[in-house]
Order: C-alpha cells, then structure tokens, then sequence
C-alpha cells in the first residue's frame, strides 16, 4: 500500500517536461482537472473583486498562482500584486501574459514552504489567496507555515482567502479503486506509456495518497511518484487559522458565495481577517 508523505508529497510540478504538459490541463477547456474553466474563473473573479474587495484597489498575494488565472484578471479590475508558484511553464505563461498586458503584477517561481512572502517588518498585501485546494497538499507543520507568512505579509485588516478541500472529499481519493490506462502520449510522458494507480487512506494520519507507477513502452524504465492530500475537518481549518492570528473566519459554500455546481461539491471558501 502507498504510504501518506513517504512514497511521495507531490506530484513533479517542478519539473521542466511536466510543468509544460500541466500548463496544457491549466489552459484546458475541457474540464476542470487542473484549472477551473474560464467562464467559472471570471464569476469567481467578480465576486472575489465586488464581496471581498469592495471594488476598491488591493494588492494581492496569490499563492500556488499556477498561470496567473485568477490575479491577471483581478489586476484587469484595477488590482496589483505578487503570485508565486513552483511550476516554470506556468510562472513563464504568467510573466508573458502580464508584460503583454502591462499588468501590475510580479511573478516568482518559488516554494511555497520557503518563499519569503514580504520582506520582515513589511505587510503589504490587503489579500491573500490559497485556492483549489493547494492548501491540503502541505504537511500540517508547512500548511501552518504558510498562514503565518501569509498573516505577516497582510496589511492590518487584510484578509486571507482560503479553498480548502473538505474532509470527505479528501478521504474519497484515498478509496479509489486501482485502474491503469495506456497512452501515446499525455501529461506524465511525451512518449508512449502504460500508467498504473494505485491509491490508501490512512487514518492515523488523516491523509490521502494516489500513486503512479509509470511504464515507458518504449526503453521499459519505470518510474513512481505519489502526491499525499492532508484531510481536514472545518474545525480543525479554523482552529489553525486563529493560532496563526486571524480573526473574524467566516465560511462559504464556495467561491461564488453560494452552494452550487460549480464547487464540484469538493470545495468550500474560508475568509479570514488579521486584526
């Protein structure tokens, strides 16, 4: 059985060949596997600008951007910021589409977990984003990590917005059943190859694991990696919420305000305030 944090945390989002083949599932019109589909995008976008901002200019701090889906088209409404992510393709596309555009925003290919958000001292940012359920792929010691470095980078009265997964749907990907598939080519290889999954839920540590065992077709090499998904309970996520020092969490059906489709049933939206 795969084991939760040992056989794997993520899958390679960093690396070169696989950052380029996810930007493709990013940009994907077709479903909402990676990204949301821009129409779904834009609604969350006007409600993140009108509810959460005011319609009033904001810098913001987007962590785990991807493509820069999201604060591009916040800084299309009048808002600047900073968006970090780990994925080169992504960070590239996201550069590009901002010096197009003259946005005032800056990308920066870094670790989360590392990343220094704002210099010490210097709380810049009016909001802070943690979307699509990035914030349950962290251990729990880097996902409170990360509020804190959040919650020192927020101005007073800044607010965090956070998508967690719910516990439910993160216990579900532990019980999947094994399945395999063949392909020419797709997201793990540019080459022919057989993908095995097999996936656990684990308990103890409140935690999900899916594992994939790569076959290329061609040479025979194999290779494994694994992504570990942290379940969380709504308590649990308020709870770590205010011993890293926000006030004021308030919880959403999801990112429109309301209950509906387009949370995939997966998903809900948490806004907290730093005092």
């Amino acid at each position: 059985r795969p084991r939760p944090w040992v056989d794997g945390e993520k899958i390679p989002w960093n690396e070169p060949g696989f950052s380029a083949r996810m930007l493709q599932e990013h940009l994907s019109q077709q479903h909402d596997a990676a990204s949301r589909r821009f129409a779904l995008i834009d609604q969350q976008v006007e409600w993140i600008h009108t509810h959460v901002l005011g319609s009033q200019p904001a810098r913001i701090l987007d962590l785990g951007c991807g493509p820069g889906l999201y604060l591009s088209r916040l800084a299309r409404l009048g808002h600047s910021g900073v968006g970090i992510d780990f994925g080169p393709a992504s960070i590239a596309y996201a550069r590009a589409e901002a010096e197009a555009s003259a946005l005032p925003i800056t990308y920066r290919q870094e670790d989360l977990r590392r990343a220094e958000y704002a210099a010490a001292g210097d709380p810049i940012f009016d909001l802070a984003l943690l979307l699509y359920g990035e914030f349950n792929t962290f251990r729990d010691e880097d996902a409170a990590a990360i509020l804190a470095k959040a919650h020192a980078a927020l101005r007073p009265g800044g607010r965090l917005l956070l998508e967690p997964s719910t516990f439910a749907a993160t216990q579900s990907l532990g019980a999947n059943r094994p399945s395999w598939f063949a392909a020419a080519h797709g997201l793990w290889s540019d080459r022919p190859h057989l993908c095995l999954q097999d996936n656990a839920w684990d308990a103890a540590q409140g935690a999900s694991v899916e594992r994939y065992t790569l076959l290329d077709a061609q040479s025979g090499e194999m290779v494994q990696h694994a992504m570990t998904t942290r379940a969380y309970r709504e308590d649990e996520v308020i709870a770590m919420l205010q011993r890293c020092g926000f006030v004021n969490v308030r919880v959403y059906p999801g990112l429109l305000g309301v209950a509906g489709a387009e949370d995939q049933a997966w998903l809900y939206a948490v806004l907290a305030s730093k005092p």
